[in-house]
């Protein structure tokens, strides 16, 4: 850009000596001078303009929505009061898939029936798979995330120093003791000689920890660690709902680990966000592995493809009404993936979960209904 200012200043100034142009000399010099100004101001705008272009976001916008902060999810305003801080840690945006697997499992189970005792024991469920288990799970892993954040969400409470380290560390283990007892309490009430859903509840800890922690950090590798993410919404709270109702049988675990592979694809939806971060640190999100391109339609696959195989699983087993409204639910999430997701999938990551996963979830329903024991 400077060069071509001189070119310019310097054809104007020849042009100047050339034709001898002796007349109004304090107006030829004003005429240059202000020339080369317009020009410099018209660089540094175009300058300005591509860097602005180039350099992501690294803030929430101005005027960050409340509701957002209090759910967990971005676009959240800053917040100072702790208690909305930590139930922004909690994510309760990401409860209601544990909640609804509760709902399937005692589906499933055949045995669930609305009187108190047995509503008042689906809500203590919830509130272990959900608040307890599922915040501790999402505190956790922010933790273990802070240096990530750092670079993709600077803005958030644990790297923007909202709450302190030890906050954070008790909060993680209140939920955490909350949920076993919790957990403890339920095969109590049920009457279990094996403490079934206590040990659940140990398991599904234990693959949080090591998905978000070193030295295993399962999250390091995109397809074991969404596995194991899609298994622990999918598969662990409809495990425990039929537990506490019925019985948990084999075919019910294959089958919701089949399941499991939607929630692998569910879980790289959140990937792209993060792909900047998860490069710098060597994480190797498919995203980042396979490139944005290619792993958005590993997503939609591994989502739309388990659910026809799903229906497949239930036409072969006698149920064909079953198996049809499990298609037909399908379809709407195919529509959505089009229209949001396989445009952009960091600008309409949110609209499209919120668009398609409820037929998601209503499929999961159609399933337990269809195994009901």
């Amino acid at each position: 850009m400077a060069a071509a200012l001189n070119t310019v200043s310097s054809v104007s100034l020849s042009n100047v000596n050339c034709n001898r142009l002796r007349t109004r000399p304090h107006f030829l010099r004003a005429s240059v001078s202000f020339t080369r100004r317009r020009l410099a101001i018209r660089a540094a705008e175009i300058d300005s303009d591509e860097a602005k272009s180039q350099t992501p976001e690294k803030a929430p916008a101005a005027g960050g929505s409340s509701f957002n902060q209090l759910l967990g999810i971005k676009g959240a305003a800053q917040e100072s009061t702790k208690w909305k801080i930590r139930l922004q840690l909690t994510k309760p945006v990401t409860w209601p898939p544990l909640v609804w697997g509760v709902v399937c499992g005692a589906a499933a189970s055949g045995n669930f029936h609305w009187n108190l005792e047995d509503v008042v024991k689906s809500i203590v469920c919830m509130m272990m798979s959900g608040p307890c288990l599922t915040g501790y799970t999402q505190t956790l892993n922010d933790w273990y995330d802070r240096e990530v954040d750092a670079i993709n969400e600077p803005y958030r409470p644990i790297p923007s120093g909202a709450i302190s380290e030890n906050e954070v560390i008790t909060q993680i283990w209140l939920l955490l003791l909350g949920g076993l007892g919790l957990a403890g309490l339920l095969d109590v009430w049920a009457g279990h000689d094996f403490p079934i859903i206590f040990y659940l509840a140990v398991g599904g800890s234990l693959v949080s920890y090591i998905y978000s922690a070193p030295p295993l950090k399962l999250k390091q590798n995109g397809w074991i660690g969404n596995f194991a993410l899609g298994a622990s919404y999918i598969g662990l709270p409809w495990w425990a709902g039929q537990a506490l109702f019925g019985t948990l049988t084999p075919d019910i675990i294959v089958l919701t680990l089949l399941y499991s592979i939607a929630g692998l694809g569910i879980a790289i939806v959140n990937d792209f966000k993060s792909i900047e971060g998860d490069r710098a640190l060597g994480l190797q999100s498919l995203p980042v592995a396979f490139g944005a391109e290619t792993a958005k339609w590993i997503c939609v696959g591994a989502i739309d493809i388990t659910q026809i195989s799903v229906a497949g699983y239930l036409l072969g087993a006698g149920k064909p009404y079953h198996a049809l409204a499990l298609l037909t639910l399908i379809i709407p999430q195919v529509v959505f993936q089009f229209q949001y997701f396989l445009k952009d999938p960091v600008k309409y990551d949110v609209k499209y979960q919120a668009s398609a996963q409820p037929f998601l979830v209503l499929g999961l329903l159609v399933t337990a209904f269809a195994t009901s024991h």
